[in-house]
């Protein structure tokens, strides 16, 4: 399988280190134009092709694309290449907050006859709440704490000093969709949730930076007629992004071997 990859930030060159060239045996790059970004990671002994155009991107014939570059490449680059009759694997998955590029991918994959996969990325327990959904409305409120670091460089700086926090500090409150919509970079777990049934405007959610966090961690409750549970993952953040835990590559990578075997 040759794989196509949107993006060439830490979550791309994580999962090329990780491919296995049993089942995928060259890698294509988009990234911007000008990007300095045009070699292989030391880790993979994969052919890795970079191209800073979609054109010459679809030349290369993927078998299956995985966008990880953010919100604004999912609008740019998601739509037309699902028209096309490509299956993408998005992580960005917080793109799908903003209702009008939602209903513009789901056209372009039924035009396409393609499919948008959503990896559960950091999250878990996603198949009890698809479950309890189909059989009446759900109540879900998360809550999202993470080291200061993580936080930096999104709109929370402006709400909390960071760098002075001695104890932990809810930031924000609001909907789903205000804070997959506010926090980009940050809330995709929050979309996973929304779009397994809890609703983008329905669920509740809660930001918090916490200096004595060692990890990610990711709590939720979810309460129906049917079932009340609750799930909190403390996961390990990446090397080389804070923001991102590193089950989230590891989801990504199940999607790819998961397609490899009923492709």
């Amino acid at each position: 399988m040759h794989l196509g990859l949107i993006g060439y930030g830490n979550i791309a060159t994580s999962l090329i280190g990780m491919l296995d060239t049993s089942h995928v045996t060259g890698v294509s790059v988009l990234v911007r134009p000008g990007s300095s970004k045009t070699v292989a990671p030391s880790a993979t002994d994969l052919p890795v092709r970079v191209v800073a155009d979609l054109e010459g991107f679809r030349a290369t014939r993927p078998d299956l694309i995985v966008e990880c570059a953010g919100h604004a490449a999912v609008g740019e680059h998601v739509p037309p290449l699902l028209a096309a009759g490509y299956d993408v694997v998005l992580a960005s998955i917080g793109a799908l907050a903003d209702a009008s590029l939602h209903e513009k991918i789901n056209s372009a994959a039924e035009a396409g006859g393609s499919r948008l996969i959503l990896p559960s990325g950091a999250i878990g327990g996603l198949d009890m709440l698809r479950t309890l959904s189909c059989a009446s409305a759900v109540d879900v409120t998360y809550t999202g704490t993470k080291p200061p670091r993580a936080w930096a460089g999104s709109p929370a700086e402006d709400l909390a000093d960071l760098e002075a926090l001695e104890q932990a500090e809810t930031f924000f409150r609001g909907t789903g969709r205000e804070a997959a919509l506010t926090f980009p970079k940050n809330a995709n777990v929050v979309a996973a949730l929304a779009l397994a049934g809890a609703g983008f405007d329905e669920m509740q959610v809660a930001l918090v930076a916490d200096p004595q966090a060692s990890a990610n961690q990711h709590a939720y409750t979810v309460t129906s007629p049917n079932c009340t549970y609750a799930m909190t993952i403390d996961a390990t953040a990446s090397t080389d992004n804070a923001r991102t835990s590193q089950t989230t590559v590891f989801s990504i990578l199940q999607e790819i071997l998961a397609y490899r075997v009923i492709a």
